[in-house]
């Protein structure tokens, strides 16, 4: 269409820029223009608009707030209703929102299908048209409830203006009053009252006991707390202790009697709980605490008068403990045995546990072991001896055995005994030369080192037969020998070294 004017130039009507035919005939240009008119456009908006329209007057938050309306009626009702004739509000809500809803989409659909044909002739359905009543006949008996409502608002008016008139107030207090008088001396409110009356009765007798029982404990704590600062700073001073207690006051607490106390470390008193800086908590070690724990325990002990009926049981004590402390631990349990009845210890160290076997009535003293058996466990006799000896004294006693009777069931055993015999001897000869972590190999080559020279370790002899010994030793141990499992034993052979390796580590 906008070519139409260029192609037209010099001519008397308009042609067409395609065919040069004459356009005045031609019912196609009018019907373009009516498509693109000013009336259409304005139809499409008057269609849109009908539509949003809708939407905005029956969609949204519209149908929540007819049903949210509808229950407040019906609430409103049953408060009034006790005053003045109102109507009952029975709306079938579901009902009314259901043929709402489905005459709101049927005519949404007609506009849709005529925004999408806007110059096509558009028939309502009968169906539609059937909605479309249904939702007027449950409109016009809403509109008709609602009216019949809002011309009860008169004697409600009347109702607010006569109680305005009126001390409710002052009846409503009356009136409960009363209630509550025929209430008291009826039952079962009158039998309640007389059982509350004496249990009040019990409560004060309680009271009293307990004000007299307080009093007795108060006296109590005032003599035995200061008996258990002396007795815990004894036992303090016998761990070795850095610290000591002081200001030992007893207290009430929610859970019954208890105490709060300061720790003096170097002449320096450290509160139990403070909220910054020094406290127990932050300033004393593990093992620290565990002494004190253990002195509270035996102090605890010392104050018992049934102390001799009593059988004490102590579960892992030397946690966190220092080698002193330990020994510490040991006597006090010690000194123990002969002051209760029995005494149970249980504890994962072996070397304090034989330890303390050792000082223990050899007649009355009894040592179990506790030995996990499928998903529990079992106990059985412990043979203490055997498992005070170290790994050194076995290996020596099992060297020392197949030399005095053979035994070719040992010999695998006692082969890869050899460099442990060894090395455990040189461990102890020679602790500066030899530490920990340090193999015979590379010992050997500063033995070889300082030969002759003051800081002189091995002759070179004694050189000679350790390397020697080594050498044979080394075949049966995976660092050396991949396949040590599988090396050759020879009887003899092993006998004559074995012999060796002993008489080499009994040199001072």
């Amino acid at each position: 269409m906008t070519r139409i004017a260029g192609a037209s130039e010099g001519r008397d009507h308009e042609v067409c820029p395609f065919c040069a035919q004459d356009l005045d005939a031609s019912p196609l240009i009018a019907h373009y223009q009516a498509y693109f008119s000013q009336a259409y456009n304005g139809l499409k908006s008057s269609i849109t608009e009908t539509g949003q329209g809708i939407n905005t007057t029956h969609g949204g938050d519209v149908p929540a707030a007819f049903e949210r309306a509808v229950r407040i009626a019906a609430q409103g009702r049953t408060f009034w209703n006790a005053f003045t004739d109102v109507p009952a509000v029975e709306v079938d809500t579901a009902l009314v929102l259901r043929a709402w809803t489905a005459a709101r989409d049927a005519v949404l659909t007609v506009l849709r299908a005529k925004a999408a044909s806007p110059l096509e002739a558009m028939t309502i359905s009968v169906e539609t048209l059937t909605l479309i009543r249904d939702y007027d006949a449950l409109r016009a008996d809403v509109a008709a409830l609602s009216g019949a409502l809002q011309a009860c608002n008169t004697p409600i008016a009347v109702v607010k203006e006569q109680a305005t008139n009126a001390d409710v107030a002052a009846r409503a207090a009356d009136l409960a009053r009363l209630q509550s008088v025929h209430a008291r001396h009826s039952d079962p409110v009158s039998g309640f009252c007389a059982d509350y009356l004496a249990e009040k009765a019990e409560k004060t007798a309680t009271e009293d006991l307990r004000t007299q029982a307080r009093t007795a404990l108060n006296n109590y704590r005032e003599n035995v707390f200061p008996a258990y600062e002396a007795a815990i700073n004894i036992y303090l001073q016998r761990f070795n202790a850095g610290f000591r207690l002081a200001s030992v006051h007893p207290q009430n607490t929610r859970g019954g009697s208890s105490c709060t106390y300061n720790v003096v470390i170097n002449n320096v008193q450290v509160a139990l709980t403070a909220n910054a800086g020094p406290a127990f908590r932050n300033t004393l070690s593990a093992g620290d605490r565990n002494t004190l724990a253990l002195a509270f325990f035996f102090a605890s002990l010392d104050q018992d008068p049934q102390l001799a009926h009593k059988i004490l049981v102590i579960d892992d004590p030397m946690t966190s403990l220092d080698e002193h402390r330990s020994l510490t631990t040991v006597q006090e349990m010690r000194r123990m045995q002969a002051r209760v009845s029995q005494v149970i210890v249980l504890s994962h160290s072996k070397p304090f546990l034989c330890q303390l076997w050792e000082g223990a009535d050899t007649a009355v003293r009894q040592a179990l072991l506790i030995r996990r058996d499928g998903v529990g466990s079992t106990l059985a006799v412990w043979d203490v001896n055997q498992d005070c000896i170290n790994e050194h004294d076995r290996r020596h006693a099992l060297v020392q055995g197949q030399l005095q009777a053979a035994d070719p069931a040992a010999e695998r055993r006692v082969a890869a005994a050899l460099r442990h015999v060894l090395e455990a001897f040189m461990r102890v000869a020679y602790p500066a030369a030899f530490p920990p972590g340090m193999l015979l190999g590379p010992f050997l080559g500063i033995c070889q080192q300082r030969v002759g020279q003051q800081n002189q370790i091995l002759s070179q002899p004694d050189i000679d037969e350790l390397r020697a010994l080594l050498v044979y030793a080394n075949r049966f141990h995976h660092d050396t020998n991949a396949a040590y499992e599988t090396e050759a034993i020879n009887d003899q052979e092993l006998t004559h070294f074995s012999e060796r390796v002993l008489a080499f580590a009994r040199r001072s």
